[in-house]
């Protein structure tokens, strides 16, 4: 009997597990997304952000999740495609952000960071806030502002991991795994199972809102893709 229940439990709580996680994109449209439909759409199964020189982005646009996450952890798949006339590609995954023009579809807040330049690829952005503030393998703790200041601080706390093992894991224009971790204050990102900084974040003065969205930035044509975007929420 004794067996039976503990078998009856386990599965109850794998069940919870599993029904905690959403893959937040079906694979086919974007249902339940929001976002410029001439340059985001669904290519080979994959959310794909596309500029061309006929159909530039006149500003970072965003394609919106339309549920809200505070605590979760997401994993992804994501890939840049390049050309020989465009090198270019610079995207990023918006979390604890906020709508700021649902017209133009422009969201502020944090922001993993992803460009085809490796230096950028994994580092931690505050989108129309402090800008970069954590590096490939640092570790940072953001503060409120003084009574004197406006932009939020970042303080050094040390380092994590060998700068040859980040830089070895980041391959911009192959499919890579990307995982984004937000519980509390404690933010990390990891690339292809490594991880690429560690951010406490103690500021309240932040956008602190419950918006995801991927970036697609104004600049050169680029393409980017996402796919397997998996959320679970975190308690």
């Amino acid at each position: 009997m004794k067996k039976v229940c503990v078998v009856l439990i386990l599965a109850f709580c794998s069940a919870v597990a599993v029904a905690q996680e959403q893959n937040i994109f079906n694979g086919k449209d974007l249902t339940g997304w929001e976002g410029d439909t001439g340059l985001w759409s669904v290519k080979d199964g994959c959310i794909t952000g596309q500029t061309t020189k006929e159909h530039p982005a006149k500003g970072n646009t965003f394609l919106i999740w339309k549920g809200e996450a505070t605590d979760f952890d997401l994993t992804c798949k994501v890939k840049f495609t390049t050309t020989s006339e465009s090198k270019s590609g610079n995207s990023g995954i918006q979390f604890r952000s906020v709508v700021i023009d649902p017209v133009k579809w422009i969201v502020g807040g944090l922001q993993a960071d992803l460009a085809v330049a490796p230096s950028i690829y994994g580092t931690l952005y505050d989108e129309r806030g402090v800008g970069r503030c954590c590096q490939l393998g640092q570790k940072v703790v953001m503060k409120d502002p003084g009574p004197a200041e406006k932009k939020v601080k970042v303080e050094s706390a040390g380092t994590i991991g060998k700068k040859e093992d980040i830089f070895a894991a980041i391959k911009p224009t192959e499919w890579s795994d990307f995982r984004v971790f937000a519980k509390g204050p404690q933010i990390k990102i990891w690339v292809n199972g490594v991880q690429m900084v560690d951010v406490m974040n103690e500021s309240t003065k932040g956008p602190n809102g419950g918006i995801l969205a991927f970036q697609l930035h104004a600049g050169p044509p680029m393409m980017v893709q996402y796919k397997d975007i998996i959320l679970k929420p975190l308690k």
